[in-house]
Parts: structure tokens; C-alpha cells; sequence
């Protein structure tokens, strides 16, 4: 499968304000290994292969177990996650299928518990974001496995 455009390369003013929109989150008080987790969560939904490999590779670099990275597709039936990251990713599910869920105002109120007002919008951009970027690779084919971390454990 070859890509079909190399947006990157061709396009960085195109996607220069979806870059700052992960510069922003990478500077708030949203938990990164709550943030790896979400953007891996709904690239596993959205079924993109390029995005799952960046995702758990970041992931692995920021010090997340292999057990539940491969537990993370079935985290409802695993204790591996605590409550506040299972509240995360609820709401990651839940904005990823939105046509098909609601973001009723008992799921949101859930999502407060765990979360102050700063972190709730950083956790939506990241959702939002990490869902704008699954469509991107996928509808322009990126190849997976040639991503390269450039994370710090």
C-alpha cells in the first residue's frame, strides 16, 4: 500500500495549527500517560494501523507497561487501569463514536470527578485531535512501522 500523499512533507502549513493543538495539550496538566492511552484507544477504534504504532511506541518510550497496552482494547475487563483512566477512556469511546453516543450529562459528570475543567478540555482537544489525525493517515494510506519515537522515558 503505497501513500498517497505525503501531507507532511508537502503540506506543513496545512497542518501547522493541529500541531499546535498537540503542543498545547502536551503543555497542560493533562496526565501524558493518560494522553498516550486515549490517542491509542481511538486509533484502535478508528482502525488506524499508522497511528497505533506511533501511539504505543510513544507509550512504551513514556514507560507504559506491555501488559496494558495489550490489555487497552479491552480495558473494561481488566483491573490494569484506574478509575480516573477508565473515566478517560469512556469519554475517548464515547467522543470517537459520537454519531452513535450521546455525551449525556451523567457521563459528563462522571468525567468531573476525576478531572478539573483545565484537564477536560485538554483531554476533548486530545480526543479531537487524535480523531482529525486517524482520518488523515488513513485517507492518505501513511505507512505504520515508520514512525520513530522521539520521546523520553
Amino acid at each position: 500500500m503505497d501513500q498517497r500523499i505525503d501531507y507532511q512533507e508537502k503540506y506543513p502549513e496545512l497542518i501547522k495549527g493541529m500541531l499546535e493543538i498537540e503542543k498545547q495539550i502536551r503543555q497542560s496538566k493533562l496526565n501524558p500517560s493518560i494522553y498516550e492511552l486515549v490517542k491509542l484507544r481511538a486509533s484502535q477504534i478508528n482502525g488506524c494501523a499508522y497511528c497505533i504504532d506511533m501511539h504505543s511506541k510513544d507509550a512504551r518510550a513514556n514507560g507504559e507497561s506491555e501488559q496494558r497496552l495489550y490489555a487497552l482494547s479491552a480495558w473494561r475487563e481488566t483491573p490494569f487501569f484506574s478509575d480516573r483512566e477508565r473515566t478517560a477512556l469512556e469519554y475517548t469511546e464515547t467522543l470517537t463514536l459520537i454519531a452513535e453516543k450521546e455525551v449525556s450529562d451523567r457521563s459528563f459528570e462522571q468525567l468531573r470527578l476525576y478531572f478539573d475543567e483545565d484537564e477536560v478540555m485538554a483531554l476533548t482537544m486530545a480526543i479531537v485531535a487524535i480523531n482529525g489525525w486517524n482520518r488523515l493517515a488513513i485517507s492518505m494510506r501513511v505507512p505504520p512501522g515508520t514512525y520513530q519515537t522521539n520521546h523520553k522515558s
